[in-house]
């Protein structure tokens, strides 16, 4: 190698693998200090990207399972109704049976008519119950997306009291309900809470499944971003070994022209 005054070879190249080194040294510094792997397009692009996509559809699933528990909490209101409407018709059947007791008077059987009315007035409230807003019967509601990209959803069942409180409201006393109006009034209102229970089951089934999709999504949205602290950690031991050596190595590469002025001296 020619002995040279103007030019440092050595020292060139001893230069840019210490500047490429400390720059190595600067990001596994950042993975440590951030505990990813990828914080600039630049470490990995492609996972980058695929981590993008990930992450918008583990907020997704954040969101739809915050709908879905909206609407168990919309059919769990809409049965504590129902339940208590139930209530209510089995006391106007037995009211109706207490009626027709020949020992009764008019007077007596006026006070069971006073309460039937009333009973009939409290139904008619409960029609009329809603949810932030939302009327709990006679309302069609929009399909519950179950999954994060909304391919997936569950319509829930129109429940109307409709026909109900037609045939309480022909019954001015309870001389003129049937028996057979306010069994069929009783039966309605079973099915109406096994529609809801059934739907109620769905959505609590799809909340479990939007529960384990979303730690599915974090775990491989983890693997792609996440770094490895005991892998880095030695990574970063070795760069900094590698920098100072680099360093000292500089300085010696600095000091080799002057063999050249020694021979001129």
């Amino acid at each position: 190698m020619t002995l040279s005054v103007n030019t440092n070879t050595t020292a060139a190249s001893s230069a840019r693998m210490l500047n490429i080194n400390h720059a190595q040294l600067q990001r596994s510094l950042t993975k440590l200090s951030t505990g990813r792997r990828i914080n600039s397009p630049a470490d990995d692009a492609g996972g980058l990207a695929v981590s993008m996509k990930m992450s918008a559809a583990i907020r997704r699933n954040s969101a739809v399972q915050n709908n879905v528990s909206n609407a168990i909490a919309f059919l769990q209101t809409q049965d504590g109704a129902l339940e208590t409407y139930g209530h209510i018709l089995e006391r106007i059947s037995e009211l109706k049976m207490l009626h027709q007791d020949i020992t009764k008077s008019s007077s007596d059987k006026s006070n069971y008519d006073t309460e039937f009315t009333q009973l009939k007035s409290q139904l008619t409230n409960l029609t009329n119950e809603s949810f932030n807003n939302v009327n709990l019967f006679g309302t069609s509601l929009a399909a519950v997306a179950i999954t994060e990209d909304g391919g997936q959803t569950v319509a829930l069942t129109k429940i109307t009291l409709a026909v109900i409180q037609a045939s309480l409201a022909a019954a001015a006393t309870l001389g003129a309900l049937t028996v057979s109006s306010i069994t069929t009034a009783i039966s309605s209102i079973a099915t109406d809470r096994a529609i809801n229970g059934a739907s109620s089951n769905r959505l609590q089934y799809a909340l479990d499944m939007l529960g384990i999709n979303k730690v599915n999504l974090e775990a491989a949205n983890g693997r792609i971003l996440d770094a490895d602290i005991a892998s880095e950690s030695t990574e970063f031991a070795k760069l900094q070994i590698l920098s100072q050596a680099n360093s000292a190595m500089l300085s010696q590469a600095n000091l080799l022209p002057q063999a050249a002025l020694r021979l001129i001296s």
